[in-house]
Order: structure tokens, then C-alpha cells, then sequence
């Protein structure tokens, strides 16, 4: 039997998932993992938008607010989304555009990087953090909870990393309940214009945000707004080195970067699947899932479905139209998906000017990141001829 979240099946799940989507497009994995797998393009899309058939509260973090149904979630949503608008993702992009200088200035003389660990790691996280106002000094405790709360998504693996990542997330979700209190009490004493300040003043219907909620919030944020935006640049970078004459194509028409961060979303999309159980028996693609059970949509699939996309398995960056769901789908489309496209925007706009002929080191087989959700290398040891600093 296929196993779907080994490191071999995690770096390259593709031809797999072709497998998969002609002979059994709906498939159970028994326990422990113990969860249906959907594979198609419509099939995924069903399962992520069809809320009356398909729950999104499932077996995860209580106070997180994907996990919620309406009318739960759609209070949550309305509320977060008066803090977390266009408006104020679109002023982060001189601070976004300067880190990004920051760290390129690191190792550009060098001629070689791992580019995940110097880059693409740390820049989306000291976006999030800078966002939510955490100072520099406690930034490594950031990173030390961010750690912890990647490897949720272990917990059903029925493995000893399972009991240690479910411990893990209940040591930091109390020191981090501690450290949310802390600073709220100080942004009531002492207004500031970050993210946790317009949490605690937004709003709605005569509602205000727990801080509980606020937690949940700043947990998700941890993991969505790091992790996607470093698969989505580490893996840009993959599909540029695999596609030579994409990478040209891009050079030669630097206004195509755009569609090529699209292309990349769908081609290798940084979220592989989400969670959700339905509500009652169930059919999808013939098979009867029973109510309660978890069922994994599989994006990283659903993306690459030649029914949907005409070679699929051909990275093109001018591919049009390209109606991937790599942020997901309906209610619970993804809130931070615009400031992903601009960081990766801002990254590869400074990694394509700056780092000339760049390329892997070695041919070893790249180690997938903790979470097993998601799709992308741990490191990525890089070549490249230096170029000058860059200003500002």
C-alpha cells in the first residue's frame, strides 16, 4: 500500500496522485492514520465547499477558527477581518521589501546559501512577528513555537512522535497564553498600531474578540503565515532550477512573475490538504464515507488533474486560465493568501535580480519540512554567483 506521507511520497507525490485520481480517486487509509482520502479536482473542491455535507470541525486545536462552522466561524472570520485587511497587508510591503535586503545582504558574497534556513524561513517569520508586534529580542521564542505547532500535524500518526507533539502544543499554548496576556495588557495601557491592537479593538455587532480567540489567531498565524509563504519560495525556486526554460521565459518577461507564483501555488502547492469529516453518510466518487470520520481533500492533487488543467504536469508560467485552490475554497478560502503573494513577489523579485545562475548542491534528495501537511524542502543548499549588496 501507498504510503502518502513518507519522506520519498512527501518530495514527489505526483505520479501517485495520477494513480490515485484514475483508479481510486477516493481512497480510506486505515488506522491509525484512519482517514478517506479525495483525490479530484471536483471531488476536493466538493469537499471544501459543500459545508452543509462536510464540517471543518475536526480533531485540531479548539480555539483555532478554521475549525469552526458558521455561525461560530463566520463571527470569528468577520471580526479578524477588521484587523487583518488589504489595507494594512499592502503598507507591509516597504518593511517586507527591506527584510528581504536584510537577509539576501547575509550571503551574497558567499556564492552559496541554504536558502531556506538564511531566507525564506526567517523572512515570513519576522514578518508575522513584527506584524503582531512581537520585539526582536523575543523572536527566537517565536520561532521555538512555531516549531512546536508544525508538528501538530503528527498527532494521528500513532507513533511516539505523536504523544510528544500533542505535549509539545499544550507547553507552548500555555506559555504563549502568558505572553498574549502580557501584551495586551500593555496595548490597553499603551495603544500601538500593530496587528494585536486592532484584534483587541475590532468589533463587530457589539462583539469583541477573547483572548482566547486572539491566541488561536496568533497559533494560526504561526503556521499559515509562516509555512505557506517558505514552501511557496522554496518551492519556486525548485520548479526554476527543474525548468530551465521557465526561468529564461521569466527573465526575458519579468511581468509574467505574477502567473509564475500562480503556476507554482498550483504545480507544487505549499498546503497538500486540509481536514474535514462529514456530518452525515456521505458518497464521493462512489465511495460512502461514514459520518465522523476524517477526510483528507487533497490539494496537492486536485491541482494537478488533467481534467482540470490541460498538462497538468507541465509547469508553465503563463498557464491561463489557472483556477488552483491552493488557499482552499468557500468560507474558509485562505485570510493571509494576498500577503503570501506579495511576500513571494517581493522574494523571488530580489532572488532573480540578485542571485545570478543559481542551482542545487548535490543531488541528494531534499528532506521534506516537519509538518506533513505541507510540501517542501527543510534546506535548500544553493549555488550562485555573487552579485553586488543591495541597497535600503
Amino acid at each position: 500500500m501507498i504510503d502518502f506521507f513518507s519522506d520519498d511520497m512527501r518530495r514527489d507525490p505526483f505520479a501517485a496522485y495520477d494513480q490515485m485520481r484514475r483508479h481510486s480517486p477516493t481512497f480510506h487509509v486505515p488506522p491509525p492514520f484512519d482517514a478517506w482520502l479525495v483525490f479530484d479536482y471536483d471531488g476536493v473542491k466538493r469537499v471544501l465547499s459543500d459545508h452543509d455535507a462536510f464540517s471543518s470541525c475536526v480533531p485540531a486545536p479548539r480555539n483555532w477558527f478554521i475549525f469552526f462552522d458558521p455561525p461560530r466561524h463566520s463571527k470569528l472570520r468577520a471580526l479578524i477581518s477588521k484587523a487583518f485587511t488589504p489595507r494594512m497587508i499592502s503598507n507591509l510591503e516597504p518593511r517586507i521589501r527591506s527584510l528581504s535586503r536584510q537577509f539576501l545582504n547575509k550571503f551574497i558574497e558567499s556564492g552559496k546559501v541554504d536558502l531556506a534556513e538564511n531566507y525564506s524561513v526567517p523572512l515570513p517569520m519576522m514578518v508575522i512577528a513584527e506584524m503582531i508586534g512581537i520585539p526582536s529580542a523575543d523572536w527566537s521564542r517565536f520561532k521555538f513555537w512555531s516549531d512546536q505547532i508544525l508538528l501538530l500535524s503528527h498527532t494521528r500518526s500513532g507513533t511516539e512522535k505523536a504523544a510528544q507533539a500533542i505535549a509539545g502544543f499544550r507547553e507552548v499554548t500555555v506559555e504563549m497564553s502568558a505572553y498574549l496576556e502580557s501584551m495586551i495588557k500593555e496595548r490597553r495601557a499603551e495603544s500601538r498600531d500593530d496587528l494585536l491592537c486592532r484584534l483587541i479593538e475590532a468589533e463587530v455587532d457589539g462583539e469583541h474578540l477573547t483572548q482566547e480567540e486572539i491566541l488561536g489567531f496568533f497559533q494560526l498565524l504561526v503556521v499559515g503565515g509562516q509555512e505557506t509563504t517558505t514552501n511557496l519560495i522554496n518551492n519556486a525556486i525548485l520548479c526554476f532550477v527543474e525548468n530551465r526554460d521557465q526561468l529564461a521565459r521569466l527573465k526575458a518577461s519579468p511581468e509574467l512573475l505574477p502567473s509564475a507564483i500562480e503556476e507554482v501555488l498550483r504545480y507544487r502547492s505549499p498546503l497538500q490538504w486540509m481536514m474535514r469529516t462529514p456530518r452525515r453518510e456521505v458518497a464521493v466518487n462512489g465511495q460512502t464515507i461514514p459520518p465522523g470520520k476524517l477526510v483528507l481533500p487533497m490539494i496537492g492533487s486536485a491541482n494537478r488533474d488533467m481534467k482540470q488543467f490541460p498538462d497538468a504536469d507541465k509547469f508553465d508560467i503563463a498557464r491561463e486560465p489557472n483556477q488552483h485552490i491552493a488557499f482552499g475554497q468557500g468560507i474558509h478560502f485562505c485570510l493571509g493568501a494576498a500577503l503570501a503573494r506579495m511576500e513571494a513577489r517581493i522574494a523571488l523579485s530580489d532572488i532573480l535580480v540578485h542571485l545570478k545562475n543559481f542551482d542545487r548542491i548535490g543531488t541528494e534528495p531534499w528532506k521534506p519540512r516537519d509538518a506533513l501537511q505541507v510540501h517542501g524542502p527543510a534546506h535548500l543548499e544553493m549555488r550562485f554567483e555573487p552579485a553586488a549588496r543591495l541597497a535600503g
